[in-house]
């Protein structure tokens, strides 16, 4: 890291700290969902609008994945948890 004469030592470490914790839930493409049910989970779950929730669906169809929601573990946890009992597909990365 580089020296940053207005941070206190601690405070770096409470950056690093951060930043290392900082995970994604990411998002497969399946052929069973559809396009509707993914959008809606993204909504109820994630906090997406509709128009974020929809091209998140659309890049997951494109490209076979999307993280969609970055966090701590902590925080990701019962998101994920709520969108693969709802039949999606994700992970944290």
């Amino acid at each position: 890291m580089m020296f940053n004469p207005y941070l206190e030592e601690d405070d770096e470490v409470l950056l690093e700290e951060a930043v290392e914790k900082t995970k994604s839930i990411v998002v497969y493409n399946d052929e069973h969902n559809t396009f509707e049910h993914v959008i809606t989970c993204f909504v109820q779950y994630c906090g997406h609008d509709a128009i974020q929730a929809e091209q998140c669906a659309m890049i997951i169809h494109n490209n076979g994945k999307c993280s969609i929601k970055n966090g701590t573990f902590e925080k990701l946890c019962p998101i994920k948890e709520a969108l693969c009992e709802n039949g999606l597909s994700a992970k944290i990365e």
